[in-house]
């Protein structure tokens, strides 16, 4: 197999704002960049209040997860992983 088509894991925390809330963001993931999202767990307040905070394993080749994150960060929404957070 070619390693550009290799699947690989990237782990994430997302806080995804009201502003977002009625976009499908994850399921964008999926649908448009051809991501395996799998929610380990997730926060969010009562009635849509607050912010809402996912805990995310995405499998994909890494220009598919890179593009993920891209999209992500195109919609300045803010994303984690295991290198910029201490104890997670």
């Amino acid at each position: 197999m070619n390693s550009k088509n290799q699947l690989t894991n990237k782990s994430i925390l997302v806080r995804i704002s009201q502003d977002h809330y009625q976009e499908p963001v994850i399921s964008h993931l999926v649908s448009e960049y051809g991501l395996t999202v799998n929610i380990k767990a997730a926060i969010l307040g009562p009635n849509g209040e607050g912010d809402g905070w996912f805990d995310l394993d995405l499998q994909g080749t890494e220009a598919q997860i890179q593009n993920g994150l891209n999209y992500l960060q195109e919609l300045k929404i803010k994303v984690w992983d295991e290198n910029s957070i201490s104890n997670w």
